[in-house]
């Protein structure tokens, strides 16, 4: 199979993706399998869920793919698909029926634990600042809060595929630049490719949804890629590249923990939230969010060549810029445009 380059399997899975994510919009559809606006969500209308369905089995299928090619990378790449698919078969459970949080966040640890078992380096993940435990440790913990913080953040049209093409692109870009393990740049284009095929059919006015079944197995595997490209010396560059999904998440849990609320309770209290309150249309929010992604991507790019602070107060810079726009909000007419009615209920 040598003649499957990154970008044939890439085009592959993305025709893939595409396919499958219309044909479970027309099972939703026939089984009226519905997302419900709820306290969390941002759309006024049932709308059908599930194209974790299409996307997650087109995406395990690839890697299994990437590791039959790569055989010689270390990279243990069967534990990782077998965690992703356990991940989306119990949200999907959740999704149809809802299951205990205790219970979602037991499976997620053992996922993340059994993923850091395997791994052929269990670091150091933080250059070498924490000793080893703790940088084990806090690796761990780093990566359950960002799968959680993944299906927190996938709460409009569109957001959720923008994130994951800007995480796959960037890894792959910085994995390249950086001479990281050969089959990183594979996962990212693939991920990329998966998320370009969900997106088509996401974008405002969104058709389906991801769910949980989608944006629980997609954060564990990105916590994957951006844990390996820190392993492989590049702290910075992975701790750039989900700057502003770490930052919106993180800031508004701890506001709303210093109001004393609960704050594993549903709420729409995101920044991207907030700005579809405001008056910005979930494709506006989600073309902001891209902007400033590209431009943490470069700043990625640039910390893979070897520069460190630079790119990291580049990167605040970026962050903190978009955050504070989307707080803003529109002004004039453009304010007084309600935002769609449609809204990613992840």
């Amino acid at each position: 199979m040598a003649w499957l380059s990154p970008a044939l399997l890439a085009l592959i899975v993305f025709i893939l993706t595409w396919l499958a994510t219309g044909a479970v919009l027309a099972l939703a559809k026939r089984r009226a399998l519905l997302a419900h606006p709820n306290e969390r969500s941002s759309h006024t209308v049932p709308t059908p869920q599930g194209a974790g369905l299409a996307l997650v089995p087109v995406l395990a299928a690839s890697w299994l793919v990437i590791g039959f090619l790569k055989a010689d990378t270390p990279l243990q790449i069967d534990v990782i698909v077998i965690a992703m698919i356990v991940l989306a078969l119990i949200s999907l459970w959740d999704d149809l029926r809802t299951l205990n949080v205790a219970v979602r966040l037991a499976a997620q640890i053992l996922a993340v634990a059994a993923a850091l078992w395997v791994m052929p380096f269990r670091g150091p993940f933080f250059a070498g600042l924490l000793a080893p435990s703790l940088d084990l440790f806090a690796a761990a913990v780093l990566w359950v809060w960002f799968i959680n913080l993944f299906n927190f953040m996938d709460g409009i049209d569109g957001i959720a595929g923008v994130q994951t093409i800007s995480l796959g692109g960037g890894i792959t870009v910085a994995a390249l630049l950086a001479g990281a393990d050969p089959a990183l740049p594979w996962f990212g284009m693939t991920v990329l490719a998966a998320a370009f095929g969900f997106l088509w059919w996401n974008w405002q006015p969104a058709k389906i949804f991801l769910g949980d079944t989608g944006s629980v197995p997609l954060g564990f595997v990105l916590g994957w890629l951006l844990l390996t490209l820190a392993a492989e010396g590049q702290w910075v560059a992975a701790l750039i590249l989900p700057l502003y999904y770490l930052a919106d998440a993180t800031l508004t849990l701890v506001r709303r923990a210093l109001r004393g609320e609960k704050i594993w309770r549903a709420h729409r209290e995101h920044f991207y939230q907030r700005a579809t309150q405001r008056g910005f249309s979930h494709a506006h929010v989600s073309s902001a969010v891209l902007v400033g992604n590209l431009c943490l991507i470069g700043l990625a790019a640039w910390a893979a060549t070897g520069r460190t602070w630079q790119p990291l107060l580049g990167a605040g810079a970026v962050t903190i810029l978009l955050l504070l726009y989307l707080s803003a909000g529109p002004t004039g007419r453009a304010a007084t445009k309600p935002a769609a009615d449609r809204g990613d209920d992840a």
